[in-house]
């Protein structure tokens, strides 16, 4: 764990995190701000936020996983993909990221365009509990889509995942945005409610639907569908932080080997 952390490639992924869900907030929000000139569509909102997640999986992904949602990140935690502490590190990062992205947009946004930020609220008579279910829903398809489209085990052909997420992003938009705002990420639901210091009795549902939704996900694809090959000291391992997959110890034993040889030299 404590080597884990110590590496550069681990802080690395963890500004790439807060500067994906920064960026990512910016301009998901950005595209609901209420211009007197030109009032956003449904379409309008729902593309930007596909548009924006799957720019940054395919700009930053490649550096951590391009997890930019608590929810994803915990569900990955509990299919065994992640470390505990990258969990914490990840969510934490995410969580200022949002922040930061939505204290600037309030910042750069004329008053008059402000509005109330895009903060997630309930609508059109939609109770905690449909709420709840809806943002379970949303957020379950969202996460099945990440997991199957990043998986490394596929050998059938998968795309373009950035695309893929992309897309999914956009079509929980769609539907969701009339009952909830369409949350499907914990953070993107702080973010404005702290700089708007709006706080509705029914933000739990934007912690709870999501990552209730992306963990059944989760359970479903690494345990159901496509479980794992790994043993129960591999798994832990996972969690630790100290797992080593098979092929990088063959790598390691070559390095030293080497190493070995030219010593002997």
């Amino acid at each position: 764990m404590k080597k884990e952390v110590c590496s550069v490639a681990f802080f690395k992924a963890v500004f790439a995190e807060f500067l994906a869900t920064l960026i990512f907030v910016f301009f998901g929000l950005g595209s609901a701000l209420k211009w007197p000139s030109a009032l956003p569509s449904i379409l309008q909102i729902s593309i930007a936020f596909g548009l924006a997640i799957g720019t940054l999986a395919q700009a930053l992904g490649p550096v951590s996983g391009g997890h930019i949602n608590p929810a994803i990140t915990l569900a990955l935690l509990v299919g065994n993909q992640i470390s505990l502490l990258r969990a914490v590190f990840y969510v934490a990062a995410q969580l200022v990221g949002a922040i930061a992205g939505a204290g600037l947009l309030y910042w750069l946004a004329p008053t008059n365009a402000r509005g109330n930020l895009a903060v997630n609220a309930l609508s059109n008579s939609t109770t905690p509990g449909k709420a709840t279910v809806v943002e379970i829903i949303l957020t379950f398809q969202l996460a099945l889509c990440i997991f199957s489209s990043t998986d490394s085990r596929r050998t059938s052909p998968v795309g373009s995942p950035a695309l893929s997420i992309g897309l999914s992003v956009t079509l929980g938009h769609l539907v969701g945005i009339y009952f909830t705002g369409c949350s499907m990420n914990p953070a993107r639901s702080f973010g404005p409610a702290v700089v708007m210091d709006r706080f509705s009795p029914s933000h739990w549902v934007f912690w709870v639907g999501p990552i209730v939704g992306a963990i059944l996900a989760a359970l479903l694809y690494f345990y159901l569908l496509f479980p794992s090959s790994l043993s129960l000291s591999d798994r832990v391992a996972v969690v630790k932080g100290t797992y080593e997959p098979e092929e990088d110890w063959e790598e390691h034993r070559e390095e030293r080997k080497k190493s070995i040889e030219l010593t002997a030299h």
